[in-house]
């Protein structure tokens, strides 16, 4: 992002569409979205005894929260931004799937099938362009479309059900972790990851435009 960043404001000529960078970025996102996957399974495997519908009210609260706060970055995008606006991105992503991934907690090997065929799909559906706009969030991008992040259902959801699966298998046996006191740096960022996932890119925005004041 940073390196997107200096892109965009700071007038610097880094290629991010192909090669190196473009790999990191995709590899960013496959390990954010499988520990989604992998976070969801954890988080209903303490949850088990509990009220189902408890539990299933949570995932919808959690997810449609997740979800507006995608909402709030298309407003922001859109106004500051029109040509470029995040209409479907990585937290409109991840609210919807965690919505969607509710069949799938109890039951892995649905989740494996549907995640590898979803993928599959959606990389198909990636070489292709479409003369209408309103199945975009679903991976059937319009033709000459940009955003700054774009993030749709087909292939990604894919990859959390993959990290839902990879969850129920890692920790099948409910077993909690022990976690070294070297850790709790890291512990403190992974229950702060939203709030860093929103204030980071406004931070680095205004710093490089700071610097670029003086």
């Amino acid at each position: 992002h940073l390196l997107f960043d200096l892109n965009y404001f700071a007038g610097y000529s880094i290629l991010l569409a192909s090669g190196f960078w473009l790999v990191f970025a995709r590899l960013t996102l496959i390990i954010m979205l499988s520990l989604a996957g992998v976070s969801l399974s954890i988080s209903h495997s303490r949850a088990n005894g509990k009220d189902r519908n408890q539990i299933m009210k949570k995932y919808v609260r959690r997810g449609a929260r997740i979800f507006i706060y995608g909402l709030a970055i298309t407003a922001v995008t859109f106004i500051a931004f029109p040509q470029n606006a995040i209409w479907f991105g990585v937290l409109h992503l991840i609210g919807l799937s965690i919505i969607l991934a509710i069949p799938f907690l109890n039951h892995k090997k649905a989740a494996l099938i549907l995640g590898v065929a979803m993928m599959v799909f959606g990389l198909v559906l990636s070489t292709h362009v479409f003369s209408f706009p309103w199945l975009l969030w679903l991976g059937f991008a319009p033709a000459h479309f940009y955003t700054f992040d774009y993030v749709p259902l087909l292939p990604w959801f894919g990859v959390v059900l993959l990290g839902l699966f990879a969850g129920n298998v890692l920790y099948e046996k409910r077993k909690p972790a022990r976690m070294p006191p070297a850790s709790k740096p890291l512990c403190w960022l992974g229950r702060h990851s939203l709030l860093i996932y929103l204030l980071h890119q406004p931070v680095l925005v205004a710093v490089i435009l700071l610097v670029l004041s003086f």
